[in-house]
């Protein structure tokens, strides 16, 4: 008896408790109509204390030749860790019709999204399907109108559109696109360190370098430098990791420094660094002199992956792609036409090594020990990735001095040229002396801090940036519900990226740069550590690697085609922010 009383109260109890509620029906109401300029606007009416989730709302048409691309949808709100819009979520849809039949076509078009009422009760999936009219002929003759009218929205930056080439793109083009990105990329100071590297391994292979070996032990050095990008930049997309940051680790970072160390000892005569005799003898069995091509082929690999470019929009744009499709063997292509682009001018550079190369003699001796001081000038470059300024400043004058010294500063028996080289060297290895315990940062003006240390305090107060350091995407998210109305610039940055310390030294510095990014509360994202939680943070804005700059409105909305990927000049930085 009870059982059956139990079972009669049960719906009225159901009842009392979720009576209030509305109805999917009455909750949500969509309705879809074509525009003149045949793009579709999608409404969905969303009841008062009722939302639906951003990332759970859908487009999907079955017609064949039929695309749909979102370009404009409404504004979103934070709740609980989810993007959420309350209200009428108006959205635009661009149709793209890939067939040769023009005229009328009926578009099925199915709506599909989610929501919740602020009361406590979550709605099960909602899908609407829609059968309209567009007329197919009439959407070039509109392209362009659209576009004015969407053009913010459709706007994509430098990475998105690198990744449509590859995934727009012919073969031919891809290869041709990216090994242009590949010689642009070779002017950026982050290749030059492999310049002595190169011309220091062809210099070592003694008298019998001719230009047909200096060549081809060039093109294996690129060739290894080439594959390493292409393995490196695979498998990050792939697996979504950022390599390239995990290279960076002090371990590792220290670890090729001791090995430049040594190639630098190797230089000045100290020992001979080369193979083991019956390695070289084996290989050495196919023809004479090929034993040197495999040292220089692992040189070449580990150049690529410590001291090769940073990470800049190219490569960037390859990772998404490849991220994004899984398409490897493209992606793959495209890396190693950049990386044959980058190496192009570390090839002739080689060759010149072994064409005008003089005859052995005294010179040689000379030669040796100015390649290992460059060796020992790249072991400090890289650990500047991860050492104080100090230290590092303190190194370069070392260097500095010792130069010096070889060159002969205090010879009066050495040539003047040579001489007037040392005396620069010596003046420039005492200023950084001076400016190390004067507590200057600078390697460019190190007695900065002598006799105006009020004024550059002073100074360092008016034109100085403040940026919140952040580690997660919960203190990001933090920082964004906090400075709502506020504009908001995020610095992916790392100690070990040298591009972020061009933003530093050069770029925000700039006093026009400093003047425009003070109207944005600035945010700097440290990927240093690359934990698990700045690798989530990274992930989420499809960050491979710094230096990237995200930007976000007042309403918190990120602006996704206004993200700077790689270092830009001042000048090119602040065209880059204009009008946000």
């Amino acid at each position: 008896m009870l059982k059956k009383i139990l079972l009669f109260l049960l719906p009225v109890v159901v009842f009392a408790k979720f009576g209030s509620f509305l109805s999917p029906e009455e909750a949500f109401k969509a309705d879809a109509k074509v525009l003149a300029n045949q793009n579709i606007k999608v409404t969905i009416h969303i009841a008062k204390d009722t939302h639906i989730y951003k990332d759970k709302t859908k487009f999907e048409t079955t017609s064949k030749n039929i695309e749909l691309k979102v370009v404009h949808e409404p504004k979103s709100k934070d709740l609980d860790g989810d993007k959420v819009i309350y209200g009428d979520a108006v959205y635009i849809i661009k149709i793209t019709d890939k067939s040769n039949i023009k005229g009328e076509k009926d578009i099925h078009l199915r709506v599909t999204f989610q929501g919740c009422s602020d009361k406590g009760l979550c709605y099960q999936p909602i899908t609407k399907t829609f059968n309209l009219k567009v007329d197919t002929s009439k959407l070039k003759k509109t392209t362009a109108s659209a576009n004015k009218t969407t053009k913010k929205v459709e706007t994509k930056n430098e990475v998105d559109s690198i990744a449509s080439t590859i995934k727009e793109g012919n073969l031919a083009v891809i290869i041709a696109t990216f090994f242009l990105f590949g010689l642009m990329l070779s002017l950026t100071p982050c290749v030059f360190p492999m310049i002595p590297i190169i011309s220091g391994l062809i210099v070592s292979q003694g008298e019998g370098v001719t230009t047909k070996k200096a060549f081809f032990l060039s093109l294996v050095y690129v060739l290894a430098m080439a594959l390493a990008y292409t393995i490196a930049g695979v498998l990050a997309g792939l697996f979504g990791s950022n390599l390239q940051a995990a290279l960076q680790n002090p371990y590792v970072v220290i670890t090729f420094s001791a090995i430049f160390v040594a190639l630098a000892l190797s230089m000045f005569g100290l020992y001979e660094l080369k193979l083991p005799d019956k390695f070289v003898s084996k290989v050495s069995q196919t023809g004479q002199g090929k034993g040197g091509f495999v040292g220089v082929a692992i040189m070449g690999f580990l150049s690529a992956l410590i001291v090769g470019p940073c990470v800049a929009a190219p490569l960037a744009g390859a990772l998404v792609y490849i991220g994004q499709t899984g398409d490897a063997v493209l992606g793959a292509i495209a890396l190693f036409s950049m990386s044959m682009g980058m190496g192009l001018p570390l090839i002739l550079v080689g060759v010149s090594a072994g064409k005008f190369m003089p005859k052995p003699g005294p010179w040689m001796t000379l030669v040796n020990v100015t390649f290992g001081l460059i060796m020992l000038g790249v072991a400090i470059w890289m650990l500047a990735k991860i050492a104080p300024v100090y230290l590092i400043m303190l190194l370069w004058a070392i260097l500095a001095l010792a130069a010096s010294l070889v060159y002969g500063v205090f010879d009066n028996s050495t040539h003047p040229f040579k001489r007037t080289i040392a005396f620069g060297l010596f003046i420039y290895a005492l200023a950084l002396f001076i400016g190390v315990f004067s507590g200057s940062e600078s390697y460019t003006t190190p007695l900065d801090k002598i006799g105006s240390t009020s004024q550059a305090v002073s100074t360092k107060k008016e034109a100085g940036l403040e940026f919140k350091v952040i580690h997660s995407i919960d203190e990001l998210n933090d920082v964004l519900e906090k400075n709502k109305g506020k504009k908001v610039l995020v610095d992916f940055s790392a100690k070990w990226c040298t591009s972020c310390k061009e933003y530093e030294e050069i770029t925000f510095k700039d006093s026009k740069v400093v003047s425009k990014m003070k109207e944005f509360v600035l945010v700097r994202a440290d990927m240093s550590a690359n934990s698990d939680k700045e690798k989530a943070l990274a992930k989420k804005y499809g960050v491979f690697g710094p230096p990237v700059i995200l930007f976000f409105d007042e309403n918190g909305n990120y602006l996704k085609e206004k993200t700077i990927v790689g270092y830009l000049e001042p000048e090119r930085f602040l065209e880059a922010i204009s009008g946000i």
